[in-house]
């Protein structure tokens, strides 16, 4: 019952959004809208896992502003408007003809129709996701203050290069330029490529240095008061003000991306992009309740390696992203690959934890040394 509290909202407006459904396509349209629902939660676990890590570090109002007004964005910005846009760039035509063609339902392997055009925005979408999601796995793997590592005879090494200046960088450009060559065909086509994961490492960059810099200020101006919460309380203070903002907008952008591929796998369940918006809002929102769970449980904490797994999950995704730009995975691949991480990295979470339960009982039950 404890566990239900968090997600009664979602229960409650899936079952309006059912109704809807109902109302706008019949029992087609309920049954459609429940696998985009499934499929999103699914497939956004990792999301909601990388997500924790850094809303733990926001105070109560910037979460409550996470699970409102980032709520709107992620449902209405990426999984409505964004397409949109994209159709109306891609297709060089306007809103309203981008409306009339989505009304209309056509399939995704007819030219000119709606899912078409978006279809064939994939390889821009993918390298620009692709590169983001990249250089947040990157900048993890290669951090060679971490303490903690999981799959140690990789992530070892790893943190040892980690001390070489901007390898993330070095690693995302080389892997792009790699793939603008050897992925597309065409000259134009590879020109948007590499344009798009350009701007995808840049904004990376922009979004991640303005947190930085914002967090860096706010600890420096709350030092004091840091101190002695820590003395007085034994934790760190909550980011607030500048920070907090800069680290929504980076946890904006951060759903942005892995938003990419779902919004355009949803077209292979359905070409109808109100049914589209309505199955992937409701799973978007669960994904946010579930990002709320973990970090009111304390569950990072609790499975050690699950961070862990939810960055190789999204290093994953981010070489599958770009892979997809040739090669059609599909997302149950690309699902079942994240997924598989999270699930490995919390079953060896619960063997340490045992492992550590173990020892600290065996030691408890030594007799104490006489001096």
């Amino acid at each position: 019952m404890q566990t239900l509290r968090h997600f009664w909202l979602d229960f409650v407006i899936g079952a309006i959004v059912l109704v809807v459904a109902f109302l706008y396509g019949g029992l087609a349209a309920v049954w459609l809208t429940t696998v985009l629902i499934i499929v999103e939660i699914v497939f956004s676990f990792d999301n909601a896992a990388v997500n924790a890590k850094y809303l733990v570090r926001l105070n109560d109002f910037w979460q409550k502003i996470f699970l409102t007004v980032g709520v709107l964005v992620a449902v209405f910005g990426m999984r409505l408007v964004f397409p949109f846009v994209i159709v109306c760039l891609s297709g060089s035509i306007s809103p309203m003809e981008a409306l009339r063609l989505a009304l209309e339902k056509g399939d995704v392997e007819t030219p000119g129709t709606y899912g078409y055009i978006l279809n064939a925005a994939h390889p821009s979408i993918a390298a620009f996701g692709g590169m983001f999601l990249l250089l947040l796995f990157l900048d993890f793997i290669f951090d060679s203050e971490r303490e903690i590592t999981w799959l140690k005879p990789i992530e070892n090494p790893l943190q040892k290069l980690g001390k070489l200046d901007m390898l993330s960088v070095i690693v995302a450009g080389t892997f792009l330029l790699v793939a603008s060559e050897t992925l597309v065909d065409n000259v134009p086509e590879r020109s948007n490529v590499l344009f798009s994961g350009v701007l995808g490492i840049v904004l990376y960059l922009a979004v991640n240095g303005l947190s930085s810099l914002m967090e860096a200020r706010e600890a420096e101006k709350d030092r004091e008061f840091e101190e002695a919460d820590r003395a007085s309380h034994g934790h760190t203070a909550l980011l607030a003000g500048k920070a907090a903002f800069s680290m929504f907008i980076f946890l904006e952008v951060l759903d942005a991306t892995f938003s990419f591929d779902g919004v355009i796998g949803a077209f292979a369940v359905t070409p109808d992009p109100l049914i589209i918006m309505m199955g992937l809002g409701v799973g978007a929102l669960a994904v946010r309740s579930m990002t709320i769970y973990l970090v009111k449980n304390g569950t990072l904490a609790e499975y050690k390696y699950l961070e862990h797994g939810a960055h190789w999950a999204i290093g994953a995704l981010a070489v599958m992203l770009v892979l997809s730009i040739k090669f059609h995975l599909g997302e149950v691949v690309i699902g079942g690959v994240g997924i598989s991480f999270i699930l490995a990295a919390w079953l060896t979470s619960i063997r340490a934890n045992r492992r550590e339960a173990a020892l600290e009982q065996s030691q408890a039950a030594e007799p104490a040394k006489v001096p």
